[in-house]
Formats: C-alpha cells, sequence, structure tokens
C-alpha cells in the first residue's frame, strides 16, 4: 500500500423519515440556508414541503433554487451564488442526486469567492466554501460524503470537476424510501455510476492493497444482486438500502485507501456528456467495458482476479485472454439487464464524431494524457471509442 491519509466527516443520518430532521441538524451550522433540487419530483412527492416544515420549526429561514438537470450547469450555479450573496445565505442544502449536490457544491464555494466559480474547476481550487448539507434522493455519484463536484460549462461544452475538503458534506440525510419514485433507468444508472466510482479504484498499478480490493469487490457483489431487484420492486426497502449504502460507500475514499486510482473512463465518458447531454452512469456503462477490452494487459493477474471474485468467471489458465474477456462481456450483460445501453451507436454517437470527440477529452486536461492505469493518448481513447461503437 502506498502512503495515504483517509478523511470523511460527513454525518450520516440514515433510515426511514430521516429527511424530518433536517432543520435541527441545520440549526447546528446556520440560520439561513438556500434549498436547491432539481426538478418536479421533489415537490410532487411531499418531500419538499417536510423539508420546509422541518426548517420551519427549527425557526430556520429559507430560499428555493430549483430546476437543476442532469449534468448540472454552470449558469444555475451563477444563479445560486448571486442569491447566497444577496440574501446573507450561511448554508446550502441540497434536496436532490448527484446533480443537485455538485451545484450546491458550487454555489457554496462561489458565495465566498469574489471571482469566477469557474476557476476552480479550471486553474485553481477553493480555500474555503459555505456549509453544503445534503437530503439524497438518487444513490449515485457519492457526492452526499465525498470532496468532489462536476459541473457542465454549457457556453463551452466542457464538463469539469473541483475536488476539495472545504466541499465535503457537514451532514447527509439518506431515507431509502426516497429513491421508490424514481425511474428503473435512474435506478440503473446509479448502479453503474458507484460500480465505475469501484473500477477507478480497483484498477491500479498498486499491488499491495488486499483489504481494500476484497472491500470494493464485495460492493460491487452487493450492487449486481440488489440491482435487479430494486427494478423489479419498487418498494423493496432492503434493495433500495442497500444500493443506497453501497453507492455513498463507493465514493467516499474507503475503497480507494492505499491505492492510486485510475479516473480515466470518467473523463472519457464527461466527454460524452458533454457532446450529447447522456446520463453519466448510462455513458459509463459504455465507456468501461470498452476501456477494459482495450487496457487489460497492462496487468493480466489483476483482472483475473476481478473476474474470478465479481463475475464468477471459472479461469481458463491455457486461454487467460478468452477467461477475461468472458468476464467482460458478462459484465456488459449485466449492464443491458438493468436496461442501460452498452454501444456508443445507442446514443446517437458514431464513428465520424469520436476523433474530435478523444482530441477535446486531452485538451479539456491540459493536453495531458488521461488516467493512471494506463497514460492514454488521443489515440487510446478513439480506439476505446471505436471498441464500445
Amino acid at each position: 500500500m502506498i502512503n495515504c491519509e483517509y478523511y470523511n466527516p460527513t454525518r450520516i443520518i440514515f433510515g426511514k423519515d430521516t429527511e424530518k430532521q433536517v432543520g435541527e441538524l441545520v440549526s447546528h451550522y446556520a440560520k439561513s440556508v438556500l434549498v436547491v433540487y432539481g426538478g418536479k419530483s421533489a415537490k410532487a412527492s411531499g418531500l419538499l414541503d417536510r423539508v420546509f416544515d422541518s426548517l420551519k420549526e427549527a425557526g430556520i429561514s429559507y430560499m428555493e433554487l430549483g430546476g437543476v438537470k442532469p449534468n448540472p450547469r454552470l449558469s444555475l450555479v451563477y444563479e445560486g451564488i448571486e442569491i447566497a450573496k444577496k440574501n446573507n445565505i450561511e448554508m446550502i442544502l441540497a434536496v436532490g442526486g448527484g446533480s443537485v449536490i455538485d451545484t450546491a457544491k458550487g454555489i457554496a464555494a462561489g458565495a465566498v469567492y469574489d471571482g469566477d466559480v469557474w476557476d476552480f474547476y479550471t486553474v485553481t481550487l477553493p480555500e474555503k466554501a459555505l456549509p453544503v448539507a445534503t437530503v439524497l434522493t438518487i444513490p449515485a455519484a457519492g457526492s452526499e460524503s465525498s470532496t468532489g463536484s462536476v459541473i457542465t460549462n454549457e457556453e463551452k461544452k466542457e464538463k469539469r470537476a473541483c475536488d476539495h475538503e472545504c466541499l465535503i458534506p457537514k451532514f447527509s440525510i439518506l431515507n431509502p424510501e426516497l429513491t421508490y419514485t424514481l425511474p428503473n433507468y435512474q435506478i440503473a444508472c446509479g448502479v453503474a455510476d458507484a460500480m465505475a466510482h469501484i473500477f477507478e479504484r480497483y484498477f491500479s498499478n498498486e499491488k499491495a492493497a488486499d483489504v481494500t480490493d476484497r472491500l470494493g469487490e464485495s460492493v460491487l457483489k452487493s450492487l449486481m444482486k440488489y440491482a435487479p431487484i430494486a427494478i423489479k420492486e419498487n418498494e423493496n426497502y432492503e434493495a433500495r438500502a442497500e444500493i443506497m449504502w453501497a453507492c455513498k460507500i463507493a465514493h467516499d475514499g474507503t475503497l480507494g485507501v492505499g491505492k492510486v486510482g485510475d479516473w480515466a473512463s470518467h473523463n472519457i465518458e464527461h466527454e460524452l456528456s458533454a457532446f450529447n447531454d447522456v446520463a453519466h452512469g448510462a455513458g459509463l456503462a459504455i465507456v468501461f467495458p470498452a476501456w477494459m477490452r482495450y487496457t487489460y494487459k497492462q496487468d493480466k493477474n489483476l483482472f483475473l482476479q476481478f473476474v474470478a471474485r465479481v463475475l464468477n468467471v471459472d479461469i481458463d489458465y491455457e486461454y487467460v485472454d478468452y477467461s477475461i474477456n468472458l468476464g467482460i462481456d458478462k459484465l456488459k450483460e449485466f449492464f443491458k439487464s438493468i436496461g442501460l445501453p452498452t454501444s456508443l451507436s445507442e446514443i446517437g454517437i458514431y464513428e465520424k464524431d469520436i476523433r474530435g470527440i478523444a482530441e477535446h477529452a486531452i485538451y479539456v486536461n491540459d493536453g495531458e494524457p488521461l488516467g493512471n492505469f494506463v497514460k492514454l493518448s488521443a489515440d487510446d481513447i478513439e480506439n476505446i471509442y471505436r471498441l464500445a461503437l
């Protein structure tokens, strides 16, 4: 294991009806909050009313900012910053999934900054931010207890990340019942996103991290076990709870202890999201199997370990490459079985598009190759896209 530091101070409040505690929890940090949310579901389900009632009961004043979309937009972050600055907002409360939380984090950083918040996604990092808290409705991104925020600059068609400890939420409320009304496609995308967060850490050139590897493998197996159940039985509390907890663990730092993550596939997928607004998890379901086929020769033993332990492949040591590719096929079949695309053509991206997208991925990375497990040039990225066609 490499030298490392693990830090995750987010207080997790998990279980049924826990959103009713939000006012009391906020009162420890602020007297005024900006509540950030997405579309109609938070209102239609009554969740926002319960949150507002709890805030009122605790004597917390609040303002609202709705309209967050998947692949959250910089323009709404700017709008939230203006509201926060003009109204002396002391905390940002996200009610929603990863896109809502990432937007809230962007607002929190920009509200105490005199420059352009896009700076934090391109040239520097924030030194401070307003406190952030979350009421999670879509398990997927892990943003409810992570350092990260990913925002899309719609004018530049760039999707970029900012990571800093000042963005880690103070508390996050996780009630699995809040996921009952989610469309099955969103659940599937969330599972793929969480699996990708584990893959990015698992496929590393650091060899001596057995505990971390086995933890990651277990969470992957749980996600693959409970995803079909949650999709078939929308109000199966056990399945929803297991998925919600797995998604949290997948991106809170636990499964990367002692390893150097790769993160090329996330950057490769970000280009797809910026290009045609595909859901992040769906894009990752397309990219990761192709990335695996392109890079597995870097460490065949690691891939054999993965396909044996996670995908239950009986290894034929006379035909190692066949065994690995059989495992990758099984991963693709799993994604298909829960309703996700596994090829670029399914989302309207074709061979004529991929060179430009590949070159832009390198441009956004300041001209540097992507990844750590294998360093990827624009040619490599193009080849991965080609495998995904």
